[in-house]
Parts: structure tokens; C-alpha cells; sequence
């Protein structure tokens, strides 16, 4: 038995090439580029948010270095990292004179609360 020559092409299309063709759509190109915009802000507040806490606290990044025993350049970058570990937090909260350190989630309409203390190992006197 031979193959039948005539048969039809190949549906598979390479994500690349799939990419492309979407984004060649001015509207979704449009869309794409104002979440990716909407992404990047959200990143920056996020960032702004750390820095917000230490000026709440009337410190500057020197001040908030020397309690954590790092470099001003050290809590610049902490200010502006996307993302960190919670002890990490709960050093740079308490530095900047945070009583209690917390993280409020919403699960399921339930709300529990993460008190960072707990998590590090240290408990609030």
C-alpha cells in the first residue's frame, strides 16, 4: 500500500509564529501592552509601598541600614526587589519600628492573619 500523496498540511504552528500572528492584531497588541504596563506598576507600587513605611517612620535608608547592619546601598535594593523572603520582611518592618508585623490574606471569604514574628522565631514582648 502506498501513502496517498494529497494529504493535508500540518495543523501544528509553532508558538513563535502563533505569537506573532496574534500580536500583529493592532487591538490585542494594544491589550497585551497595557497589561504588561498595568504588570510593571503594579511592581513599582509594590516597591514604593516598603519605601512608604520607612518615610511613615521618618527614617531615611541610612537609618534603616545601620539597625539591620547592612549598607544604604543594601536596603535600596531591598526597597525595590520584587520579591523576598518573609523573615526578610519582618527584619526590614521591625527596623523601621513596626510593633507587629502581620500578613492578611483572604481565603475562601475566610481572613486569616500570618504574624511574621511567629514565622522568624521571635515573639513580640
Amino acid at each position: 500500500m502506498t501513502e496517498d500523496a494529497t494529504q493535508p498540511p500540518s495543523k501544528f504552528v509553532r508558538g513563535n509564529d502563533r505569537l506573532d500572528q496574534l500580536l500583529s492584531d493592532p487591538q490585542l497588541a494594544g491589550d497585551v501592552a497595557e497589561a504588561h504596563a498595568a504588570a510593571e506598576e503594579m511592581d513599582r507600587v509594590y516597591a514604593m509601598n516598603l519605601a512608604m513605611i520607612r518615610k511613615a517612620a521618618q527614617m531615611t535608608q541610612t537609618e534603616v541600614a545601620k539597625k539591620l547592619g547592612v549598607g544604604q546601598a543594601a536596603v535600596s535594593r531591598l526597597e525595590s526587589r520584587e520579591d523576598m523572603l518573609l523573615s526578610t520582611l519582618y527584619d526590614y518592618l521591625t527596623a523601621t519600628g513596626a510593633d507587629a508585623a502581620s500578613i492578611v490574606v483572604t481565603v475562601h471569604g475566610r481572613r486569616i492573619e500570618l504574624d511574621l514574628a511567629s514565622i522568624r522565631g521571635t515573639h513580640a514582648a
